[in-house]
C-alpha cells in the first residue's frame, strides 16, 4: 500500500504560495526565481536546476540553477559522453515515463553508483551524491527537468517524492504559461475574441451563431481564421492559447 502523504501546516503554506497564479515568470525565464526558491525551501538541497534537455541533439536552450552557475563546456561534454549509459539520466528517454519522480537510488545502490562513469567524471567533481528528478514533456526527443542535488548525507525521502508529484501539474502549467507569455498575447480581432470567449464557455457553433446573429458557416470561418492565427488545429488548443490560465 502506498504511503499516505501528510502535509504540515508550514508545508501547506509553502505549497499555497507556490501554486499562486500571480507567481508568473520574469521576462526571458521559464519560471519565477521566487518559485524555484520556494521549491528549495520545501525540499532542501545543496543545488537545484530547471532546464530543458534535447537528447537527440545533445543540447539545452535554458537552465535556471540555484545557486546561479555559468555554463561549462567541458562539463557538458562529459555529461553527454556518459548520458546513455547512466540509467537515472536517460530513463525518461528510454522508458517514455515522464510522470514518475525518480532518484538515483531507484536505479543503483551507493556502491553501484560510485562505480558509474557518470558519477566519477561528472557528479563526484561537483560534490554530488544524491539526486531527485521531476520531468515534464517538452516535445519529440526533449524533456523539461527539475532536478535537486545533495552532497554526502541523507538521500531524498519518499515525502520529497510525494511533494514533487503533488506539485507536478502546477509546475507544468507554470512552465507552459511562461512559454505563452514569451510569445505574447494572441493578436485577434474584437469579433474573434467574442467568439473565443463563447468557445471557452462551452458553446457550440450553432449556439454561437444564434447568440451573435450570424450563420454557422460564418462561425466556422471565424474559427478557421482564429486557429490559423493561434497556430492550432482544435478548439481546446485555441482556448489554451487564448486563455492560458483557464485550463489550469
Amino acid at each position: 500500500m502506498a504511503e499516505r502523504l501528510i502535509v504540515t501546516d508550514s508545508e501547506l503554506d509553502e505549497l499555497l504560495k507556490l501554486v499562486d497564479p500571480q507567481l508568473g515568470p520574469e521576462l526571458g525565464r521559464p519560471l519565477a526565481w521566487s518559485l524555484l526558491e520556494g521549491l528549495n525551501r520545501l525540499i532542501p538541497s545543496d543545488a537545484m536546476s530547471f532546464f530543458d534537455l534535447d537528447s537527440t541533439n545533445e543540447t539545452t536552450t535554458f537552465d535556471q540553477s540555484l545557486p546561479v552557475e555559468d555554463g561549462d563546456d567541458e562539463g557538458d561534454r562529459l555529461f553527454w559522453s556518459h548520458y546513455w549509459e547512466s540509467e537515472p539520466c536517460c530513463y525518461p528517454d528510454r522508458s517514455g515515463d515522464l510522470r514518475s519522480v525518480t532518484k538515483i537510488s531507484d536505479f543503483y545502490s551507493d556502491t553501484e553508483w560510485h562505480n558509474q562513469a557518470m558519477y566519477s567524471d561528472y557528479f563526484r567533481p561537483q560534490g554530488i551524491e544524491r539526486e531527485i528528478m521531476l520531468c515534464l514533456p517538452g516535445g519529440p526527443g526533449k524533456t523539461i527537468r527539475l532536478v535537486f542535488f545533495r552532497g554526502p548525507g541523507p538521500d531524498f525521502t519518499e515525502r520529497d517524492r510525494g511533494l514533487l508529484a503533488l506539485l507536478r501539474p502546477h509546475l507544468y502549467e507554470a512552465y507552459r504559461d511562461g512559454e505563452r507569455r514569451s510569445r505574447g498575447v494572441p493578436r485577434l480581432t474584437e469579433r474573434q475574441w467574442q467568439i473565443m470567449r463563447l468557445v471557452a464557455a462551452g458553446y457550440s457553433n450553432a449556439q454561437i451563431a444564434r447568440r451573435m446573429f450570424i450563420s454557422e458557416g460564418t462561425v466556422r470561418k471565424h474559427l478557421e481564421n482564429i486557429f490559423e492565427r493561434l497556430d492550432v488545429t482544435n478548439r481546446l488548443a485555441a482556448i489554451d492559447q487564448a486563455f492560458p490560465r483557464r485550463l489550469a
